[in-house]
C-alpha cells in the first residue's frame, strides 16, 4: 500500500500540471506560449541544467557514466526506430527524431524528482542534458538533412552545460545566492514546461491513428524494454538505475515538432505532431507501470 501512495506521490502531481495546461488551451485557442518557450529556452533550462548538475551531490564520473549510458540508449532507439519507419514505408531519416528523443526534460525531470528525490534529479538530468545537445545537433541534421555547428553554439542550455561540468571537475562551491536563483528558476520552468505540454496537446493533430499509434507504442514500450536491457548488461543497480528506465519511458519531446516544423516537409510535420500525441497519451498509461517497477526494485 506504501508503493501505490508514493507512485501516486510520483506520477499526480504531474499530471494535474499538465491538465491545467490542457484546460487552459481548450478554453483559450490563442493563448500564446511563446514567452514559455523562450524562458524556458534561455533561461529556465540553463538554471535547471545548472541547478541540478552542481547541488544534487552528483560527481563528475557519475555524471559522465550516465552521459554515455543515454547515448546507448539513443543508439537503441535509433535501431529500432528506423526498422519501423523502413516498414511503414515512411522517411526514416526525418521522421525518427520523436522516435529517439524521449521527453526527459519536461516530464522526465519532475517524475524522477518526485521519485528519488535531489539525487535522482542530479542523474535524470545527466541523461536530459544528452537528449537536450541532440537536439540541437542531431534533431536539426535529420530534419533538414544538414548539419550546422551555429545552432548549438547559439544555444544557452549547451554553455550551461560546459559551466557545470567545469564546476564537477574542479569541485568549486556554487555561491548561495546562485544556487538560491537557479533553484527557484528550476522549480518555475518544470511548472511552465509541463503547462505548456498541456497547451500543446491540444494544438496538435494526428493524420493517422494507426501510424502513429504503432510508432508511438514504440516509444513508449519498446524504450523501456532498451532501457532495461542497458541496466541489466552493464548490471546498474539502485534509484540511477531507476532514474534511466524512467527515462528511457517518457513520450516524444515537443522540441521534435518544433525542430521539424523548422526544417522538414508539411507532411513529415504533421507525421511528427501525430506520434508526439500518440505517444503521450500512451504514456499515461505506461508510465505508472514503469514508475511502479522502478520504486519496486530500484531504490
Amino acid at each position: 500500500m506504501e508503493i501505490l501512495v508514493k507512485l501516486f506521490d510520483v506520477i499526480i502531481p504531474v499530471y494535474i500540471i499538465i491538465g491545467i495546461g490542457y484546460y487552459i488551451g481548450k478554453k483559450n485557442r490563442k493563448f500564446d506560449t511563446a514567452f514559455i518557450t523562450n524562458f524556458a529556452a534561455n533561461i529556465g533550462s540553463p538554471a535547471m541544467i545548472f541547478y541540478t548538475i552542481t547541488t544534487t551531490g552528483i560527481s563528475l564520473s557519475f555524471f559522465l557514466e550516465y552521459f554515455v549510458y543515454a547515448l546507448i540508449l539513443i543508439f537503441g532507439f535509433s535501431i529500432v526506430g528506423i526498422i519501423f519507419l523502413m516498414f511503414l514505408k515512411k522517411d526514416f531519416i526525418s521522421e525518427l527524431p520523436p522516435l529517439i528523443l524521449p521527453n526527459t526534460g519536461n516530464i522526465g525531470l519532475p517524475m524522477c524528482l518526485f521519485a528519488y528525490g535531489e539525487s535522482g534529479l542530479g542523474v535524470a538530468s545527466a541523461i536530459a542534458s544528452v537528449i537536450l545537445l541532440l537536439h540541437f545537433t542531431l534533431n536539426i541534421f535529420l530534419a533538414n538533412k544538414n548539419f550546422s555547428l551555429k545552432v548549438l553554439l547559439k544555444s544557452m542550455p549547451f554553455y550551461a552545460i560546459l559551466v557545470s561540468v567545469l564546476f564537477l571537475y574542479y569541485e568549486w562551491e556554487v555561491p548561495g545566492f546562485v544556487e538560491n536563483t537557479t533553484f527557484l528558476l528550476t522549480y518555475a520552468t518544470i511548472f511552465l514546461v509541463l503547462m505548456s505540454l498541456g497547451i500543446a496537446l491540444t494544438r496538435l493533430k494526428v493524420i493517422s491513428w494507426s501510424h502513429a499509434s504503432l510508432l508511438g507504442s514504440i516509444r513508449v514500450v519498446v524504450g523501456p524494454i532498451i532501457g532495461l536491457i542497458v541496466i541489466h548488461y552493464f548490471k546498474l543497480s539502485g534509484f540511477a538505475a531507476g532514474v534511466l528506465l524512467i527515462q528511457s519511458a517518457m513520450p516524444s519531446a515537443i522540441l521534435t515538432y518544433l525542430v521539424g516544423s523548422m526544417y522538414s516537409s508539411k507532411k513529415t510535420v504533421d507525421n511528427i505532431a501525430s506520434v508526439i500525441v500518440t505517444s503521450t497519451i500512451l504514456s499515461f498509461f505506461t508510465i505508472p507501470f514503469v514508475v511502479f517497477y522502478c520504486l519496486l526494485y530500484f531504490q
